[in-house]
């Protein structure tokens, strides 16, 4: 086995290296915090130990994954380009802002960052509800420019989270309208519904959208929106009392589907 290279991968701050064949096929993976190579054939200890030996720190054991998971296996069998899992909140933005940071003295905040400390802010609530059934994806990419800011998957069903910043400003919503501060409102909730419905076409499974205020400071919502959910930052934990909706293997499987980046290039 030859040219065999090693990707790191990010994900809550946790590393891992993956060893991949030139197809971008993986035989094995690293994790510096057990110390622990993990192989998926016996046959490629060699290659795989000899590539990873810059690496490598410390004593280390060498074997297959002890009992591997339905997630272990999805992420294993992901090119690493094609795996969203390791996104961080506001992804899209912090890319952009790295390629065009902006003018340090313009007279106005950049919106972008705004948008980024919005999509910060939720994205943070909603990984803290990982580890009870309910993973999270960020950034997610759709065609034609349009991106779902997160999603949610856990036993209580599929949700398409949409992050607005609203520090400190009051916000009105009247179906499918919504108004922050002093800006001009938009019909930001048939936005959300279309991005749902397509994310519910990839999934083949019902996805829900959700809007999510950063740290409004009045929030009036009038009348009941038709199939939105509004929750602020602070109230989205609700959202993980929810359950009966899917079964534990019905969550792995459609987290695995959703993580993979060509799943969204057919909505």
């Amino acid at each position: 086995m030859n040219a065999l290279r090693v990707v790191p991968a990010y994900r809550h701050g946790r590393e891992r290296l993956y060893v991949c064949r030139p197809d971008g096929s993986n035989v094995a993976w690293y994790d510096r915090e057990t110390g622990r190579v993990n192989l998926l054939g016996e046959d490629s200890r060699d290659d795989v130990l000899q590539a990873l030996k810059p690496f490598l720190t410390g004593p280390v054991t060498v074997g297959p994954p002890p009992v591997p998971t339905p997630a272990e296996l999805a992420r294993l069998t992901l090119h690493p380009d094609d795996d969203l899992a390791p996104n961080r909140p506001g992804e899209a933005l912090l890319v952009a802002l790295d390629r065009d940071p902006g003018h340090a003295h313009r007279l106005r905040p950049d919106p972008r960052r705004r948008a980024l400390a919005a999509e910060q802010t939720v994205g943070q609530a909603l990984d803290a509800l990982e580890g009870a059934g309910w993973h999270t994806l960020h950034s997610i990419a759709l065609p034609g420019g349009d991106r779902i800011h997160h999603l949610l998957l856990g036993p209580g069903g599929l949700f398409a989270v949409h992050a607005l910043y609203a520090r400190k400003s009051r916000v009105l919503v009247a179906d499918p309208m919504v108004t922050v501060g002093r800006r001009e409102p938009e019909p930001l909730l048939r936005r959300l519904r279309a991005d749902a419905d397509r994310a519910s076409y990839a999934l083949t499974a019902e996805v829900r959208p959700v809007l999510a205020l950063a740290g409004p400071a009045e929030v009036t919502v009038t009348g009941r929106p038709r199939a939105v959910r509004i929750l602020q930052d602070t109230g989205l934990a609700d959202l993980a009392r929810l359950g009966g909706v899917l079964k534990p293997a019905d969550v792995e499987a459609l987290h695995g589907m959703a993580r993979d980046r060509n799943t969204w290039g057919r909505v």
